[in-house]
């Protein structure tokens, strides 16, 4: 085997330009398929960022009712929806994708929040001590809830950037905010740990978004039927162990609070999982690029095919040298092994060579177009194995016509 490498490199350099020349289909179909895959992964990867974000990969799951969310902003609660409690928190922290669960109650916008006579306009969560863990904020001044604020139902308040900012550059921490008639001490002030900024298309991704806008305002689980004068049904919000995760995550954790309800079609918990999403648009994106990557497989064959026409005139020039290797005592196998070799080092380096221009490629598309790209590995280690192959397959014919060649006819050849 060495030795037929050897001979096949020493016939490859001995005519460059024609060596060159029969893996230029070659290079030119690997390249183009490393380019289109690495774009293809790295268009994925922003799909996923921008509908999903970066690294917070939680998925809420809240009431629906008749496929709208539920709010009971002037009523109560209909018989039968349970209030959640920390078995049901311990059951759903369980699933093996799920990291961390929180319990939630929600006002996107509160009727009646102000700070002295100016009215805010704020979102109010009721949360536990996961909350922000979870959901991915960091306390940037003052503190959080502590185990005695939330069992004891003290009337504290963490605020957003958004609200502090509201204080006319007032210490936020210390400020009282007088929550529908409640006043609310401040005691911190959070900011998200992502900074994550969506990118909005559509007007279903301006309303999936447009709460980020909108400042909020978190106080203990226990405070709110104190603001809102009854029990509300809460939302979940649980944090998958990685993105691809988010589905199945979100899935089961419906599936769970779904059983715990009334046998009616009006109320559903549903998961806001915008990973189903991303999925879709990947899947239309893959479809499309599929299509480039055969038509750039296209390369590949009229490079095979080069490669069996100039194996075929080797074989043609060397038909002496072969019926003297035969009448000295060669095998068939033997020049059958080397000339299969010789087409497939033709194949081998040509793949090579494309690796690099199709990773050269792809960053110059990259700078150029300004898309993402991601070199695959698996790609280039498939490029390189199916390089070979295809010399192996094109370059049969070639080998099998001299391994046949008669040593006498080889001989008389001019």
């Amino acid at each position: 085997m060495i030795e037929n490498i050897r001979l096949s490199l020493k016939g490859i350099w001995s005519h460059k330009m024609r060596s060159f020349l029969t893996m230029l289909g070659i290079i030119i179909g690997i390249a183009a398929i490393i380019a289109i895959v690495s774009t293809i992964k790295g268009t994925n990867e922003q799909i996923k960022n921008n509908l999903i974000g970066s690294g917070t990969n939680t998925v809420t799951v809240q009431l629906y009712r008749d496929n709208y969310p539920a709010e009971f902003a002037y009523e109560p609660a209909p018989e039968g929806i349970p209030i959640f409690t920390d078995d049901i928190h311990d059951r759903i922290i369980g699933f093996s994708e799920i990291e961390s669960v929180t319990l939630v109650n929600k006002r996107e916008y509160a009727d009646s929040v102000y700070y002295g006579n100016t009215n805010l306009s704020s979102s109010i969560l009721g949360v536990d001590q996961y909350y922000f863990d979870t959901a991915g904020y960091q306390i940037i001044k003052g503190r959080g809830f502590s185990e005695s604020d939330l069992k004891t139902s003290k009337a504290f308040c963490i605020v957003d950037e958004s609200i502090s900012a509201s204080f006319g550059g007032a210490e936020p921490v210390g400020q009282v905010l007088d929550i529908m008639g409640t006043p609310f001490v401040v005691i911190g002030v959070v900011s998200q740990k992502s900074t994550f900024e969506p990118v909005i298309n559509s007007i279903e991704e301006y309303y999936t978004y447009m709460q980020n806008s909108n400042g909020a305002i978190f106080i203990p689980q226990q405070m709110w039927p104190v603001i809102y004068q009854y029990d509300e049904p809460q939302a979940v919000i649980v944090r998958a162990k990685s993105t691809d995760d988010m589905t199945q995550a979100g899935k089961k954790t419906q599936e769970l609070l779904n059983k715990m309800l009334p046998n009616t079609d009006t109320y559903k918990y549903q998961s806001n999982d915008l990973s189903d999403e991303a999925a879709q648009i990947q899947q239309l994106s893959n479809s499309t690029n599929t299509m480039l990557v055969g038509i750039a497989s296209i390369s590949l064959l009229v490079g095979g095919i080069g490669v069996m026409n100039i194996m075929l005139v080797s074989v043609t020039e060397r038909t002496r040298e072969i019926g003297l290797k035969k009448a000295l005592g060669a095998r068939k196998r033997r020049i059958l092994g080397q000339f299969l070799t010789e087409a497939a080092m033709l194949s081998l380096i040509g793949g090579i060579i494309g690796i690099g221009l199709g990773i050269g490629l792809s960053r110059l598309i990259s700078i150029l177009a300004g898309v993402p790209v991601a070199i695959s590995m698996p790609a280039i280690v498939v490029a390189v194995v199916f390089s070979m192959f295809v010399g192996i397959v094109f370059g049969l014919v070639p080998s099998i016509k001299a391994s046949n060649l008669n040593p006498i006819e080889a001989l008389g050849y001019e």
